[in-house]
Protein backbone atom coordinates (compact mmCIF):
# COMPACT_ATOMS: atom_id res chain seq x y z
CA UNK A 1 0.00 0.00 0.00
CA UNK A 2 1.51 3.50 -1.33
CA UNK A 3 2.27 6.07 1.34
CA UNK A 4 -0.60 8.44 0.54
CA UNK A 5 -3.24 5.59 0.65
CA UNK A 6 -1.78 4.61 4.22
CA UNK A 7 -2.51 7.91 5.22
CA UNK A 8 -5.60 7.95 3.55
CA UNK A 9 -6.94 4.70 4.95
CA UNK A 10 -7.19 5.02 8.50
CA UNK A 11 -8.07 1.88 10.37
CA UNK A 12 -10.98 3.26 13.09
CA UNK A 13 -9.62 4.56 16.34
CA UNK A 14 -13.27 4.87 18.28
CA UNK A 15 -15.13 2.98 19.89
CA UNK A 16 -17.89 1.68 17.35
CA UNK A 17 -21.19 2.76 19.31
CA UNK A 18 -19.75 6.51 18.63
CA UNK A 19 -18.43 5.65 15.44
CA UNK A 20 -21.50 4.25 14.33
CA UNK A 21 -23.66 8.27 15.70
CA UNK A 22 -20.76 10.05 14.27
CA UNK A 23 -21.41 8.36 10.91
CA UNK A 24 -24.94 9.57 11.01
CA UNK A 25 -23.97 13.29 11.19
CA UNK A 26 -21.53 12.73 8.24
CA UNK A 27 -24.41 10.78 6.16
CA UNK A 28 -26.60 13.74 6.79
CA UNK A 29 -23.52 16.41 5.58
CA UNK A 30 -23.14 14.71 2.95
CA UNK A 31 -27.09 13.76 1.51
CA UNK A 32 -27.04 17.84 1.52
CA UNK A 33 -23.54 17.89 0.37
CA UNK A 34 -25.73 15.62 -2.70
CA UNK A 35 -28.45 17.41 -2.75
CA UNK A 36 -27.25 20.63 -3.82
CA UNK A 37 -25.05 19.40 -6.05
CA UNK A 38 -27.58 17.26 -7.72
CA UNK A 39 -29.96 20.32 -7.79
CA UNK A 40 -27.36 22.46 -9.98
CA UNK A 41 -27.10 24.61 -6.88
CA UNK A 42 -22.89 24.47 -7.68
CA UNK A 43 -22.78 27.91 -6.36
CA UNK A 44 -23.43 26.89 -2.86
CA UNK A 45 -21.23 24.38 -2.71
CA UNK A 46 -17.85 26.23 -1.20
CA UNK A 47 -20.41 26.75 1.41
CA UNK A 48 -19.93 23.01 2.75
CA UNK A 49 -16.15 24.25 3.69
CA UNK A 50 -14.33 26.05 5.68
CA UNK A 51 -12.67 29.55 4.46
CA UNK A 52 -9.06 27.47 3.91
CA UNK A 53 -10.31 23.83 3.07
CA UNK A 54 -9.02 21.40 0.53
CA UNK A 55 -10.92 20.02 -2.42
CA UNK A 56 -8.80 17.86 -4.32
CA UNK A 57 -9.70 14.54 -6.78
CA UNK A 58 -6.89 12.45 -7.74
CA UNK A 59 -5.95 9.13 -9.61
CA UNK A 60 -6.10 5.99 -7.51
CA UNK A 61 -3.47 5.19 -9.59
CA UNK A 62 -1.43 8.64 -8.78
CA UNK A 63 -2.32 8.06 -4.75
CA UNK A 64 -1.27 4.45 -4.70
CA UNK A 65 2.40 6.10 -6.39
CA UNK A 66 2.13 9.02 -3.65
CA UNK A 67 1.60 11.03 -6.65
CA UNK A 68 -0.89 13.07 -5.14
CA UNK A 69 -1.22 15.62 -8.31
CA UNK A 70 -4.81 16.42 -8.37
CA UNK A 71 -7.04 16.79 -11.42
CA UNK A 72 -9.04 19.14 -9.92
CA UNK A 73 -7.28 21.21 -6.58
CA UNK A 74 -8.61 24.02 -4.91
CA UNK A 75 -6.99 25.15 -1.55
CA UNK A 76 -9.44 28.21 -0.12
CA UNK A 77 -13.07 28.85 -0.43
CA UNK A 78 -12.32 31.34 -2.82
CA UNK A 79 -10.85 29.10 -5.05
CA UNK A 80 -13.77 27.16 -5.05
CA UNK A 81 -16.15 29.85 -5.40
CA UNK A 82 -14.06 30.84 -8.19
CA UNK A 83 -14.53 27.51 -9.82
CA UNK A 84 -18.43 27.46 -9.02
CA UNK A 85 -19.06 30.60 -10.67
CA UNK A 86 -17.48 30.01 -13.81
CA UNK A 87 -19.04 26.52 -13.70
CA UNK A 88 -22.40 28.15 -12.86
CA UNK A 89 -22.23 31.45 -14.72
CA UNK A 90 -20.30 30.12 -18.36
CA UNK A 91 -21.91 26.67 -19.00
CA UNK A 92 -20.16 25.60 -22.23
CA UNK A 93 -21.40 22.00 -22.10
CA UNK A 94 -24.16 20.18 -22.96
CA UNK A 95 -27.00 20.14 -20.22
CA UNK A 96 -26.93 16.92 -17.93
CA UNK A 97 -28.05 15.84 -14.81
CA UNK A 98 -26.08 14.69 -12.19
CA UNK A 99 -26.71 11.89 -8.85
CA UNK A 100 -24.16 11.32 -6.68
CA UNK A 101 -24.93 8.29 -4.20
CA UNK A 102 -22.54 8.02 -1.34
CA UNK A 103 -22.57 5.16 1.16
CA UNK A 104 -20.49 2.73 3.35
CA UNK A 105 -19.88 5.59 5.54
CA UNK A 106 -17.08 4.71 7.84
CA UNK A 107 -15.61 7.47 10.95
CA UNK A 108 -12.10 6.77 11.75
CA UNK A 109 -11.60 8.93 14.10
CA UNK A 110 -12.95 11.87 16.49
CA UNK A 111 -10.07 14.63 17.13
CA UNK A 112 -9.92 16.12 20.22
CA UNK A 113 -11.29 19.11 18.64
CA UNK A 114 -14.55 17.33 18.12
CA UNK A 115 -13.50 17.28 14.39
CA UNK A 116 -14.45 13.61 12.40
CA UNK A 117 -12.03 11.74 10.01
CA UNK A 118 -14.26 9.62 8.09
CA UNK A 119 -14.47 7.74 4.61
CA UNK A 120 -17.19 7.14 2.28
CA UNK A 121 -17.25 5.56 -1.35
CA UNK A 122 -19.30 7.60 -4.06
CA UNK A 123 -20.80 7.07 -7.46
CA UNK A 124 -21.58 10.08 -9.82
CA UNK A 125 -23.87 9.15 -12.28
CA UNK A 126 -24.69 11.24 -15.21
CA UNK A 127 -27.58 11.77 -17.57
CA UNK A 128 -27.22 13.86 -20.60
CA UNK A 129 -30.77 15.42 -21.47
CA UNK A 130 -30.55 13.31 -24.55
CA UNK A 131 -29.06 10.62 -23.84
CA UNK A 132 -28.24 7.54 -21.71
CA UNK A 133 -27.51 7.47 -17.65
CA UNK A 134 -23.84 6.57 -17.24
CA UNK A 135 -21.62 6.17 -14.50
CA UNK A 136 -18.88 9.28 -14.59
CA UNK A 137 -16.87 8.61 -11.62
CA UNK A 138 -16.78 6.21 -8.79
CA UNK A 139 -14.18 6.22 -5.79
CA UNK A 140 -13.93 7.42 -2.13
CA UNK A 141 -14.32 10.41 -0.22
CA UNK A 142 -11.20 10.74 2.17
CA UNK A 143 -12.58 13.79 4.66
CA UNK A 144 -11.62 15.58 7.57
CA UNK A 145 -15.12 17.40 9.35
CA UNK A 146 -14.86 20.49 11.81
CA UNK A 147 -17.54 21.96 13.87
CA UNK A 148 -18.95 25.16 13.50
CA UNK A 149 -21.67 26.87 14.41
CA UNK A 150 -23.27 23.54 15.71
CA UNK A 151 -22.95 21.58 12.11
CA UNK A 152 -20.01 20.13 10.47
CA UNK A 153 -18.26 21.79 7.31
CA UNK A 154 -14.88 19.88 5.13
CA UNK A 155 -11.77 21.05 6.13
CA UNK A 156 -9.99 18.57 3.70
CA UNK A 157 -12.01 16.15 0.79
CA UNK A 158 -9.98 14.17 -0.92
CA UNK A 159 -11.58 12.25 -4.04
CA UNK A 160 -9.82 9.28 -4.96
CA UNK A 161 -11.37 8.09 -7.82
CA UNK A 162 -11.08 4.29 -9.21
CA UNK A 163 -12.35 5.12 -12.99
CA UNK A 164 -9.39 4.87 -15.20
CA UNK A 165 -10.39 6.11 -17.90
CA UNK A 166 -12.84 9.64 -17.18
CA UNK A 167 -14.69 11.85 -19.56
CA UNK A 168 -13.18 15.00 -20.81
CA UNK A 169 -16.00 16.52 -19.03
CA UNK A 170 -15.39 16.28 -15.56
CA UNK A 171 -16.51 19.59 -14.93
CA UNK A 172 -19.03 19.72 -11.60
CA UNK A 173 -17.29 18.87 -8.07
CA UNK A 174 -17.95 15.44 -6.87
Amino acid sequence: MSALISKLFRPRRIALPRAIELAREVEAFNAEYCAVLDAGMVEQWPDFFTEDGVYRITARENAELNLPVGLVYAEGRDMMIDRAIAIGRTQMFAPRYNLHLVSNTRVTEELADGGIVAQANFVLLQTLVEGPSTIHMAGTFHDRFVRRDGGLLLAERQAIYDTTIIANDLVYPL
